[in-house]
């Protein structure tokens, strides 16, 4: 590939650089080959392509996971899972199991456990390549949507180019592991078409 997964896993704190600085939000967070804040201090939501739902768990009990694992309380953790499911129209689907859900409805679970813990920044690495078109394009609508009202900035991974168009301010092409393009949308259309020709 081009490096956009690795990219990913760096700004997580997954992975550490070789060699420069990852800055989120004006703090050093990685360093030549450091780690200076681990992944669970960063603040950061992620959403992988294969999901990663826990087929055990219910609705509630994977997108509580990470409620749980920093210790808020029962009843914060319920009234925030509930208001995120809410949020992301899965209401009355808390005691399901992943197998019982539609591709939407995991893809729909899977962001609102990320979503849940009000993350400054949510990566997402293709979550929507698995789905049939109908419902890739009706879930970049509730992407765009969920991003506009909770106000997070958004890095998402894609080979889909109009999937990108859809839900990108600031489109960054890449090819070989560099950056060949950073720009607004409509100037990224404008380069892609030149090099078309």
């Amino acid at each position: 590939g081009c490096g956009k997964t690795t990219i990913l896993r760096l700004i997580a704190g997954f992975i550490a650089p070789d060699t420069g600085r990852i800055y989120l939000n004006g703090a050093l967070t990685s360093w030549d080959g450091r780690i200076l804040i681990p992944p669970e201090k960063r603040n950061i939501g992620m959403v992988f392509q294969d999901l990663a739902l826990w087929p055990h768990l219910t609705v509630s009990g994977n997108i509580g996971f990470g409620l749980k694992a920093k210790r808020i309380p029962k009843t914060e953790r319920e009234a925030k899972i509930k208001d995120i499911l809410q949020l992301v129209g899965l209401e009355g689907y808390a005691k399901r199991k992943p197998a019982e859900l539609s591709g939407g409805q995991q893809q729909r679970v899977a962001l609102a456990r990320a979503l849940v813990l009000q993350p400054n920044v949510l990566l997402m690495d293709e979550p929507l390549s698995n789905l049939d078109r109908e419902l890739n394009v009706r879930l970049r609508d509730e992407v765009v949507r969920l991003q506009e009202q909770l106000g997070f900035t958004l890095l998402y991974v894609t080979h889909d180019r109009e999937e990108a168009f859809h839900i990108a301010r600031t489109v960054i092409l890449m090819r070989d592991g560099r950056v060949e393009f950073k720009g607004r949308v409509e100037e990224a259309k404008r380069v892609i078409a030149g090099s078309l020709k």
